[in-house]
């Protein structure tokens, strides 16, 4: 029979198909093989709103044999709502007869697959035995990003900085009850980063939370919060002393703020990024030499990171029965 049903998957069902640990696997390859040229990835579209700061974005991508895009708004203003700051999307299709196959919440994916890729750049360039850890951002993001730290480093103590007091308060209580760890909300981003050996920034700011001067010898970051060219969460002074890696290179010479403005500064050029993740992962890119060096991984996201974990939840959605199948149409009508 032949079958022209679109499956749902919401939100607390991506959870269950797309696990921590195993997507930080899916993104090593994901990213691996767009090093290899095994994707078509062009630059996200992205639409401003009358707002300025709000936006419209569509992330369209082919991994392989794995067709997507993720439509999504980004709405940074809403970490004082009830909402979060990323909703839409992912759209799935097969590569037979273009049929889309799955619609799947994308604020889900975005949080997880975000972290994932965190999690994959730490496991390439932290120091192996790297203990301490700080989160700059208390959102969504923050409690994802801590859960990949885990996974793949032995975080033993954790430090919150948030502006909102209530919103560190509350993820240190979220994340004392649910990982069994030492963790202490700070006043200031500065104390918070204090001896750190892996610092993430998760923020909605579009000016510096983390300056070079507060960063210890040794240290690696995630930095993820800042995804156009006119934000930045880090000073030019954290960047210029880091080894800098990039999801890829080609969006970070076009989107990533925190590369491009200490790049309009003079301070760096654009040899100054070391490697693409997949690069590292593939062996063609050093990474940490020595212990005392300063990692920074750039993070802006990209589409096959999208569409690679929308492969495993579709597949595993069918071998579990999970989601809601539709009829959307798209088949000829009978003679």
């Amino acid at each position: 029979m032949t079958d022209a049903r679109t499956l749902i998957v919401p939100h607390g069902d991506v959870e269950r198909l797309l696990p921590m640990a195993e997507c930080i696997d899916v993104m090593a390859d994901a990213l691996a093989a767009t090093t290899r040229g095994d994707a078509l990835l062009p630059l996200r579209q992205v639409l401003r709103l009358h707002s300025g700061r709000d936006a419209f974005a569509v992330m369209p991508a082919v991994l392989g044999n794995a067709i997507g895009a993720k439509v999504i708004t980004v709405f940074p203003g809403n970490d004082a709502t009830p909402y979060e700051s990323h909703m839409g999307v992912i759209l799935y299709f097969d590569d037979t007869h273009g049929r889309l196959l799955a619609i799947i919440d994308a604020s889900s994916v975005t949080a997880i697959r975000t972290a994932a890729v965190s999690g994959l750049a730490t496991r390439l360039l932290a120091n192996p035995g790297a203990s301490r850890l700080a989160i700059l951002g208390a959102g969504v993001q923050a409690m994802t990003h801590l859960e990949a730290m885990c996974a793949v480093r032995p975080i033993r103590r954790v430090a919150i900085w948030s502006r909102s007091e209530e919103r560190r308060v509350h993820f240190a209580e979220w994340a004392r009850a649910r990982f069994a760890l030492d963790v202490i909300p700070f006043a200031t981003a500065e104390e918070a980063v204090h001896g750190a050996e892996v610092i993430c920034t998760v923020t909605s700011s579009r000016a510096p939370v983390l300056h070079g001067a507060w960063v210890a010898p040794g240290a690696h970051i995630n930095a993820v919060g800042a995804s156009i060219a006119s934000a930045r969460e880090l000073d030019s002074a954290a960047v210029v002393q880091s080894l800098l890696y990039v999801d890829r290179r080609e969006s970070a010479m076009n989107e990533a703020g925190d590369f491009l403005m200490p790049r309009d500064e003079g301070e760096i050029d654009n040899s100054h990024i070391r490697g693409e993740l997949g690069e590292l992962v593939l062996g063609r890119a050093p990474g940490r030499t020595d212990a005392a060096q300063r990692t920074l991984f750039k993070s802006l996201g990209l589409a096959v990171e999208d569409v690679a974990s929308a492969r495993l939840i579709y597949d595993r959605a069918l071998a579990t029965g999970v989601g809601i199948w539709i009829e959307l149409g798209g088949l000829r009508p009978a003679p």
